[in-house]
């Protein structure tokens, strides 16, 4: 079990993912491309086997909604995972197109 959960952010500008490195190596990522200045769709979403079950791919969207809502993005989610989330969570939807 990991001790502490830290989230990183990269972008190019164009396309992002907000991701989560294990021992070297991504073990989970959020994908994401930017389909305007303010418009972000969510691609998809990966989460290694050996991470299943602990709600990091909740993370992962949790941290991306609070990058959006500071920088006033709306969101597109493609991702089927992305989108059953926000199905799930009320409280997240303010940031969907």
């Amino acid at each position: 079990m990991m001790s502490e959960i830290k989230i990183q952010h990269e972008s190019d500008g164009k396309r992002g993912s907000f991701f989560l490195e294990e021992g070297g190596r991504r073990a989970a990522e959020m994908v994401y491309v930017m389909a305007g200045p303010k418009k972000m769709i969510i691609e998809h979403t990966e989460v290694d086997e050996s991470l299943k079950g602990q709600g990091i791919g909740g993370k992962l969207l949790d941290e991306l909604v609070g990058f959006v809502r500071k920088e006033e993005i709306k969101v597109i989610p493609l991702c089927p995972f992305a989108k059953a989330m926000f199905q799930k969570k009320e409280e997240l939807r303010d940031v969907l197109n």
